[in-house]
């Protein structure tokens, strides 16, 4: 009866001061999960032979990690929805904090992986729960300035990923890595029972056959991706891809069946809510290609150090940084359409400049450019998460919540995966991966560009913001 009145009493945001210390403890959490998502890369070769390890079977600390996460977001959002956001944040820095001590004590790499893995889930409960939170803990008026911040927060963690980890192997030991999110766990779980607002729930059962299904779905659609873009045997592709292809089957049908799925694909049948997924897919696609061939093409091509590398990187998600709070202020003023087809228009244009840099660029011909592909992604994410949660009913915000991050991990590991590709192939076709750095930055512009005339389509559909905000009495989209 309590949690009901404080839900009710707390409707439209949480009042300051509380709402800062809500955001502190989200802060917190995002930050974590968002780091150790890339934390471990730059210590891959050092883990690796600390526990004995061959480099190949060493990746298992980055995709059990990844795997883990995909396959729980779509279940812990449900269950947040059930159960309350509140609690599976909750639980999830509880499980992410433990298995952080767990991946520090790790002696061998099963044991590291599987640690990874648990933390991967304590990460999905973190992240599918984390914008609806965001819609409990701010008014309706400023939901897109407090999702500007929370993009400032990500864009952060994730530039301050392997500088972050460079810093702490310098001085000690690859477990240091996850040690360190011990103290920062143990601060969000003392503020997260006080200050993390209740929220309004939906009152259906968990449905455990989705669960079981979207795993299987989603684990072999990564598997399968991942697979093709780094060349292993057709055959093997081809049952997994057969496999996938059944499940997603069964998946389907069991959502069609539920008058509560898993995987809101009633929202999809709403025009704004299908086309910024779409163009959410798209531009992270368009990120990764460029995130992940530009470093080959520093350090390959241009004999840059590692250091050098990491510096020229930096400006992209430091413009995000400063960007998105500014465009998450103007989403609550502006059609999302409309400032995502600019965003992703500016994102395309940079990406262009950036594949047709001079044979040899100083580091400001590099930076202003990356920094153009940043302003352009900055002015895009916050606008278009605002357009997703505001065409979702409020105690749904979960699932909503979920789809973001789901297709945000769908677009980087498809951008990965191309890069594999377009390397492989570059390679077999010339021996060399010489110009595929190139190649792929430019695929990236033309998803982006894509994507812009995706966002754009949405301005038909009336996005105003708040005049299809479900949330709000009697405004059903």
């Amino acid at each position: 009866m309590t949690e009901t009145v404080q839900s009710s009493e707390f409707e439209d945001g949480l009042p300051w001061p509380r709402r800062l210390w809500a955001i502190v403890t989200v802060v917190i959490a995002v930050s974590m999960s968002v780091l150790d998502s890339s934390i471990a890369n730059v210590a891959l070769p050092t883990i690796a032979e600390n526990l004995n390890a061959s480099p190949a079977s060493s990746v298992w600390v980055i995709n059990a990690f990844q795997l883990a996460m995909m396959i729980m977001l779509l279940p812990l959002a449900s269950l947040g929805d059930i159960y309350g956001y509140k609690r599976i944040s909750i639980c999830g820095l509880a499980v992410f904090t433990l298995a952080s001590l767990g991946c520090a004590t790790s002696t061998s790499l099963i044991m590291l992986a599987t640690m990874r893995a648990v933390q991967g889930a304590g990460a999905a409960a973190l992240v599918s729960v984390n914008a609806a939170l965001i819609r409990s803990i701010y008014p309706r008026a400023m939901l897109g300035r407090g999702l500007g911040i929370n993009a400032f927060i990500v864009a952060t963690s994730a530039a301050a990923g392997p500088s972050v980890a460079a810093g702490i192997l310098s001085l000690a030991s690859w477990p240091w890595l996850f040690l360190v999110n011990l103290p920062l766990g143990l601060i969000a779980l003392s503020l997260a029972p006080r200050m993390l607002p209740p929220n309004r729930r939906s009152h259906h059962r968990f449905d455990g056959l989705s669960a079981a299904l979207n795993a299987l779905t989603f684990g072999l659609l990564i598997t399968c991706i991942d697979g093709f873009g780094h060349g292993e045997s057709l055959e093997l592709i081809s049952i997994q891809f057969a496999l996938m292809a059944i499940s997603g089957a069964a998946f389907a049908i069991r959502l069609r069946l539920s008058p509560f799925p898993m995987l809101p694909i009633d929202l999809f049948a709403r025009p704004i809510f299908a086309l910024s997924v779409a163009t959410s897919v798209c531009s992270f696609i368009a990120q990764s290609l460029a995130l992940v061939s530009l470093p080959f093409y520093f350090e390959n091509s241009l004999g840059l150090s590692q250091v050098t590398t990491g510096l020229l990187i930096t400006p992209w998600p430091l413009a995000i940084a400063v960007v998105a709070p500014i465009s998450g202020h103007y989403s609550d003023r502006y059609p999302a359409g409309i400032l995502g087809g600019i965003g992703l228009g500016t994102m395309s244009l940079g990406l262009a400049l950036v594949a047709f840099l001079p044979a040899h660029p100083g580091f400001a011909d590099v930076a202003w450019r990356m920094a153009v592909c940043g302003v352009g992604f900055g002015i895009f994410q916050s606008p278009n998460n605002r357009a997703i949660l505001a065409a979702t009913p409020r105690e749904r915000s979960g699932s909503a919540g979920a789809i973001i991050s789901t297709a945000r991990l769908l677009g980087q590991t498809a951008g990965t995966s191309l890069v594999a590709l377009v390397f492989g192939l570059a390679a077999a076709h010339s021996g060399a991966s010489s110009g595929s750095e190139r190649v792929s930055v430019l695929i990236g512009a033309a998803f982006s560009a894509a994507a812009a005339l995706v966002s754009c389509l949405r301005s038909m559909n009336f996005d105003t913001p708040g005049k299809s905000d479900p949330g709000k009495p009697g405004g059903q989209s």
